[in-house]
């Protein structure tokens, strides 16, 4: 009988992946998952993991499993949150659900799993894991959840061929409806508990509250750029290559502070982020303010009217190779080569069309359509049809 542990987060979609995988067979351990321990940084006096961790008890108990609570709260410090303030420093957005997969429930928790005996680690997550064989090997593939609405393929982006190899995702086959209907029929304390939000296992921190304690507040100017400044309507030269033309296409708009006109103060540049709208606090402008730039060296923050700014698009990104993560090896681009596939640059947004370029030190992605906040920090993900091929760090 193969033995599976499953990261029971006290939340519907993990209670029922371990009840689908005992009806499966499996002999099924709960492990639950304390990630922090801060509560200086929670907004209300609830304490959402000691809540968490006893539903996640109560549905071990309820189908008879083993259970018990592991706390790599260090581990996630050093590796999700050091790493967000250092990325936030450098006027980046990074994405800790993305990190806190690849770092701590597919490595720190996977390897305690794996110590307790365990062949499988399974998680609530909605996606599906099949495989395939080329030339002998078996080569797992991760696709997209069954519901069209809660696919968090995305989050599992960075993950590895020897990751996959160990995970099963019980729940991917399902739609949330149906999940909830099952714990529901199961009677589980967790069947119409809400979703939760926040960073992954935080509970509910405001982010800026969070960045306060360790980035200091300093304030700067709110500058707002016009849509017709000249910048905007930059003819590029006709005889460049095909690598500069998407290098330009990459680029951030070198704006400076005398471009624009003066419109308010933040508290910080490296609290907010590209294409954000809320939080800014200027009043008086016809339509809404978006950010269309930030820059932490000069703590300014750039601002345009409307989401069809022209500030806001851009139709190319660039990602480092060493940022640069394929799930399939084998269908890793080697230098020189492009591929077309879908794309997407953050969770949720619907796929689009883009040529993937590989070149000696980075790889370009470019798009069919101009794409709104492409954002520093934030993972691209590239698919064909339903099956995520890989991912990499926007630069």
């Amino acid at each position: 009988m193969k033995r599976v542990v499953v990261g029971l987060s006290g939340g519907v979609d993990s209670s029922v992946a371990a009840y689908l995988l005992q009806q499966q067979g499996y002999e099924v351990i709960g492990l639950f998952m304390k990630n922090w321990h801060d509560d200086s940084v929670t907004i209300s006096n609830e304490c959402p993991w000691l809540e968490d961790s006893n539903d996640a008890l109560l549905v071990a108990e309820k189908l008879g499993i083993p259970f018990q609570t592991v706390d790599l709260s260090e581990q996630y410090k050093e590796k999700i949150v050091d790493y967000m303030f250092n990325e936030y420093e450098k006027g980046r957005t990074p994405n800790p659900d993305v990190l806190c997969n690849r770092e701590i429930k597919f490595d720190v928790f996977m390897k305690i799993a794996l110590s307790l005996g365990a062949d499988f680690v399974a998680t609530g997550h909605y996606c599906r894991k099949t495989e395939l064989e080329i030339n002998g090997e078996t080569v797992y593939q991760l696709k997209s959840g069954a519901d069209g609405n809660k696919d968090q393929s995305y989050f599992l982006c960075q993950l590895s061929q020897e990751q996959l190899a160990k995970s099963l995702f019980p729940i991917g086959e399902l739609t949330k409806p149906e999940v909830r209907e099952i714990a529901a029929q199961m009677d589980l304390i967790t069947a119409d508990k809400k979703d939760s939000q926040g960073l992954c296992f935080i509970g509910k921190v405001r982010l800026p509250e969070f960045l306060q304690q360790k980035l200091q507040p300093k304030e700067g100017l709110i500058i707002q750029i016009d849509k017709n400044d000249p910048i905007y309507s930059f003819n590029k030269p006709d005889n460049l290559t095909l690598k500069e033309n998407l290098i330009a296409a990459s680029k951030h708009f070198p704006y400076i502070e005398q471009m624009g006109k003066i419109v308010g103060k933040h508290q910080g540049a490296h609290y907010f982020t590209t294409g954000q709208r809320k939080g800014l606090n200027v009043g008086g402008t016809t339509d809404p303010l978006f950010i269309i730039a930030t820059n932490v060296t000069s703590n300014t923050i750039y601002t345009g009217l409307t989401s069809q700014h022209p500030g806001l698009f851009k139709k190319a990104l660039k990602i480092e190779n060493e940022e640069v993560h394929w799930i399939r090896n084998d269908l890793a681009l080697a230098n020189g080569e492009r591929v077309e596939y879908m794309v997407r640059i953050r969770y949720r947004q619907p796929l689009q069309k883009a040529t993937l370029y590989q070149f000696e030190n980075a790889m370009y992605i470019e798009f069919d359509e101009p794409q709104s906040a492409i954002t520093e920090g934030q993972f691209a993900a590239w698919y064909l049809e339903d099956e995520l091929i890989g991912s990499g760090v926007i630069s």
